[in-house]
């Protein structure tokens, strides 16, 4: 992944990035090391534009590290960063896998330091615990987590970053551009929040709808299958391990005692490079 090509110097004629996806969660994936952190709001913004840009749902950006493997930051469409980012710390992990030829590796990201081990023609990643205190998620207010004072009585998970879980009889009958939108920006969410709609299927399975932050609807949003299951799990509609269907496809997600687990597939769809060009424009 690494060469002196995947920089964002201006001088420089071409850029060369990752495109990938987990379950249609689509990531731009630039590898920093060996020099500074390269994006900037207004540059990730340009690049996550899907008629002017590439488009991506988040924007991973791959710098050195002096206590992982790799550090990992996390860029949304609009420009703004997101803590966390379950599926591009999969595919990401994913590449680490490939390139080292080790089973397991280590990327530290505002959650601290994450483990992505190797499973099978998947990858697993631990996104640590979940963020049960009202302060912490965080909300603007100390409200019960469990019950949050919300119309569709929602759970709030920190996952390094906010969700608001709901559960509903029917998952077809979400209107979630306008519910989603809403919920994002009500005054209880200080920094926003992920949104879920989540129909239990049973003990062991989930079906899952999400709007994200800075985002909008995604085919998936591993951050917010571990919240989902947390909420479940709380609310003791499922057990600790359970399938989870989402738009994109199926995750595996489990609350472990060393945090919550969560295994899936990822797939490379291209490499390429920015033209200077491009990037003159920004």
């Amino acid at each position: 992944m690494n060469s002196d090509q995947n920089t964002l110097r201006p001088h420089e004629t071409k850029v060369s990035f990752l495109k990938m996806h987990g379950l249609g969660n689509d990531f731009v994936i630039i590898d920093s090391r060996g020099r500074e952190a390269q994006i900037t709001p207004a540059l990730a913004k340009a690049i996550g534009d899907r008629h002017r840009g590439v488009g991506f749902d988040q924007l991973a950006e791959i710098r050195d590290s002096e206590s992982a493997d790799i550090d990992l930051d996390f860029w949304n469409s609009d420009g703004s960063r997101a803590g966390a980012c379950g599926n591009a710390t999969r595919c990401v992990g994913r590449l680490l896998i490939d390139e080292t030829g080790k089973d397991a590796v280590t990327i530290r990201t505002e959650r601290g330091v994450l483990q992505a081990v190797r499973a099978g023609d998947e990858v697993s990643v631990n996104m640590g615990h979940p963020i049960l205190d009202w302060a912490e998620v965080p909300l603007a207010q100390n409200v019960d987590v469990e019950h949050l004072p919300l119309a569709g009585d929602p759970v709030a998970v920190g996952m390094g970053n906010p969700h608001a879980v709901f559960f509903v009889d029917d998952i077809t009958s979400v209107d979630l551009p306008v519910q989603g939108k809403a919920v994002e920006y009500d005054p209880l969410f200080p920094e926003r929040t992920n949104v879920e709609f989540a129909q239990v299927r049973s003990r062991d399975e989930i079906r899952m709808r999400v709007w994200e932050r800075g985002a909008g609807i995604t085919l998936a949003c591993g951050s917010g299958a571990c919240a989902t299951l947390v909420a479940a799990s709380l609310r003791g509609l499922t057990d600790k391990k359970a399938r989870m269907e989402v738009d994109g496809g199926w995750l595996t997600l489990e609350w472990r005692d060393d945090g919550v687990w969560m295994t899936g597939p990822t797939s490379l769809v291209f490499s390429a490079e920015f033209d200077a060009s491009f990037l003159e424009q920004i």
